[in-house]
C-alpha cells in the first residue's frame, strides 16, 4: 500500500522532470535557432566576398601596366582611337 504522501511526491518529482525535459528542449531550441543564424551571416559574409572579387575584376585597369592599382579608363579590346 502507497501512501497518499508518497504518491504526491512521486507525482511532484515527475512533474520536475517534465519541466527539466521542457528546459532543455527550449535551450536546445534556442541554440540551434542561434546556429542557423551564425550559418545566414557566414553565408551572407560569403556573398559580400564574392561581390568585392567580382567588383574588383571588374575594375581591371589599363591591361598594359598589370601593377597599377588605379581605376582608369580600360583600354579598348577593338582598338578604339
Amino acid at each position: 500500500y502507497i501512501s497518499y504522501q508518497e504518491r504526491e511526491r512521486e507525482r511532484e518529482r515527475e512533474r520536475e522532470r517534465e519541466r527539466e525535459r521542457e528546459r532543455e528542449r527550449e535551450i536546445k531550441k534556442r541554440e540551434r535557432e542561434r546556429e542557423r543564424e551564425r550559418e545566414r551571416e557566414r553565408e551572407r559574409e560569403r556573398e559580400r566576398e564574392r561581390e568585392r572579387e567580382r567588383s574588383k575584376k571588374k575594375k581591371t585597369c589599363c591591361f598594359l601596366n598589370k601593377s597599377c592599382r588605379k581605376v582608369q579608363k580600360p583600354i579598348s579590346v577593338f582598338g578604339g582611337m
